[in-house]
């Protein structure tokens, strides 16, 4: 009897475990295995990112509590040492308890969902309001769009990013255009923010690692928003479920777990509406959105030693739509600018930002443009790590632009 394949769906979790590594069978495999490897011994900037003293995550309390766009009464308070899925967790659970219009949904978040995001919601809030739908993207988002338009706050999770193209008629079409459609009448599904993990891993091959947030940025009537770490993660969620608008939320799923930082234990809010520079520089601005941070930082950390240069690190946050004067100030300033995104090149949000740079910025800049992101092709599961921008590809992008 012929064995059943299993589906993409039922080897999720599977996939994105952590594996010991297989024996090779021959003496050709084992150098693969060294050709292909994500650090080669001793290497100066490709090596794996020391989370635990990355300067753009708070690592004491002081450091986070001294952040300006904090309420007073969050500056005042307590913090506490979490990673990005438990801030998550936090956020849900704090909008939950406040109000009773919110809802939380998806494939298998009653039990946890595939992150852990949802984890214990569903038994203390009851599964009316968090329960489980079934595996169909643009069923769960289509009854997302009609619970917010009856004006409840759904929170609906795709479970993950490379799954929301089904569903991607009903948020375009539908979610985007609601409001507008609407006229005078004052209906919309502003309350609605639909979460989704997205971006690379290092084992996610095909269906597990797409970064897709550049078809939403196309899409008027959408806020797009990616969190770099745990601080990022709570109040930025936070604001987007407070917000009237419909808002896509995507969570780079290689931090889940690795990102940890000081966070305040009280809700707050971040603005929804502001890039937020991470490092002040006069030479060069470098400008990205969730993981490649840490790529771009270790890279201005090797840069400055090496060209005695002095760059400056914004983080766009929400990158539709994004805040073009932190940016246009910034490159004003020094002359200079590079944009990173994980994404694929091609008509990603970096060509956006470029863009409108040289239109606003052409006459204060001293070179080019400069744009490192992902290679325009799918990512197979054995060169992924060529794919996406490393330290080394940022570094090179760096010393091109101050040489020009």
């Amino acid at each position: 009897m012929a064995t059943k394949t299993p589906s993409m769906r039922a080897m999720s979790r599977y996939l994105l475990r952590p594996h010991a590594p297989l024996r090779p069978r021959c003496q050709y495999q084992t150098q693969c295995k060294q050709q292909y490897s994500a650090a080669a011994a001793a290497a100066r900037l490709n090596g794996s990112v020391e989370y635990d003293t990355t300067s753009i995550l708070h690592h004491t309390s002081k450091s986070t509590l001294a952040n300006p766009e904090l309420s007073a009464e969050a500056r005042n308070g307590q913090t506490k040492r979490i990673n990005l899925y438990t801030a998550v967790n936090e956020a849900l659970k704090h909008a939950l308890q406040t109000d009773e219009r919110v809802l939380v949904f998806g494939e298998d978040i009653q039990f946890g969902g595939v992150f852990r995001c949802t984890m214990n919601l569903a038994a203390e809030f009851g599964t009316d309001r968090v329960f489980n739908t079934p595996l169909s993207e643009q069923g769960l988002v289509g009854f997302a769009v009609g619970a917010a338009a009856e004006g409840m706050k759904p929170v609906a999770e795709i479970q993950f990013a490379d799954y929301v193209f089904p569903a991607f008629d009903q948020i375009h079409n539908e979610v985007a255009k609601y409001r507008y459609r609407s006229g005078s009448t004052g209906a919309n599904c502003g309350g609605l923010v639909i979460r989704m993990p997205s971006g690379s891993v290092g084992h996610g091959a095909l269906y597990h690692t797409q970064s897709p947030e550049a078809l939403f940025t196309h899409t008027p009537g959408l806020r797009v928003v990616i969190p770099r770490s745990p601080v990022q993660a709570k109040g930025l969620l936070l604001s987007a479920i407070r917000c009237n608008d419909p808002v896509i939320f995507m969570e780079p799923k290689i931090l889940y777990r690795a990102a940890v930082e000081q966070v305040p234990v009280d809700a707050f809010y971040l603005p929804l509406d502001k890039a937020e520079v991470l490092k002040p520089g006069k030479d060069l601005t470098i400008i990205s959105y969730g993981t490649p941070l840490y790529t771009c930082s270790a890279a201005i950390a090797a840069a400055e030693k090496d060209f005695g240069c002095n760059i400056e690190l914004i983080d766009l946050r929400t990158i539709y739509p994004w805040d073009r004067e932190t940016v246009l100030n910034s490159v004003k300033k020094t002359g200079r600018a590079i944009v990173v995104h994980e994404s694929m090149m091609n008509a990603g949000v970096g060509a956006e930002v470029a863009a409108t740079i040289q239109e606003k910025a052409f006459l204060r800049l001293e070179a080019p443009v400069k744009r490192v992101a992902g290679w325009a092709t799918h990512t197979g599961l054995m060169f992924e790590q060529f794919i996406i921008p490393d330290v080394t590809r940022v570094y090179d992008a760096i010393k091109q632009t101050l040489d020009y």
